[in-house]
């Protein structure tokens, strides 16, 4: 009874991630074109320049302002000022910003990167850049698979004229799983 409960919870994500792993080894499928909008520029004023230097936090200056012209797609990574300029990325799984600041200027360049339909299905399985909220999705996840697959067991075990041909082919299966790793795996 629960192997069937459990099996009808974890249905739908198994056969996501099942899916996407199998396209994670045929990227080709769904195409690899990224649709990239042109580089932005943005023309900071001098009084918003110095709210920027002056900042503890530039990085959240800076990307609010940006904010009020321009979409920016991802979480902030990284960010790194000199007195010269600054460099800001931000990643996620549906695409990627890069935003350099020359204080000389007073330009900052933004590169959007929007994310194709085999990356976002990459990161989405791996939970790459995906949050908080997606990798305790992919937890979930597997913690029903395996509690599917224990309960699963404990059928099998419980099945007394089956026991022997299921315990021969797991441990076959654990065999080819070994032998694959050891000889084919560079």
């Amino acid at each position: 009874m629960w192997h069937g409960y459990l099996s009808a919870a974890a249905f739908i994500m198994l056969i996501f991630f099942a899916s996407s792993g199998i396209l994670l080894n045929h990227p080709d499928w769904l195409g690899a074109g990224r649709k990239d909008k042109p580089l932005i520029n943005i023309q900071l004023s001098e009084s918003e320049l110095q709210s920027i230097k002056q900042s503890e936090t530039p990085e959240t200056v800076l990307t609010a302002r940006l904010r009020q012209e321009t979409r920016l797609i991802g979480q902030l990574k990284d960010a790194e000022f000199t007195e010269f300029d600054g460099v800001l990325r931000f990643a996620g799984v549906k695409g990627k910003t890069d935003v350099f600041l020359d204080f000389e200027t007073g330009i900052a360049e933004v590169e959007v990167q929007a994310a194709n339909v085999t990356s976002i299905i990459h990161d989405l399985h791996r939970g790459k850049d995906a949050g908080a909220f997606w990798k305790a999705f992919i937890d979930i996840t597997a913690g029903l698979i395996l509690l599917m697959s224990i309960a699963g067991l404990i059928l099998f075990f419980s099945l007394r004229f089956r026991l022997a041909k299921s315990l021969k082919i797991m441990g076959g299966m654990l065999g080819v799983i070994a032998l694959l790793f050891v000889f084919l795996t560079p």
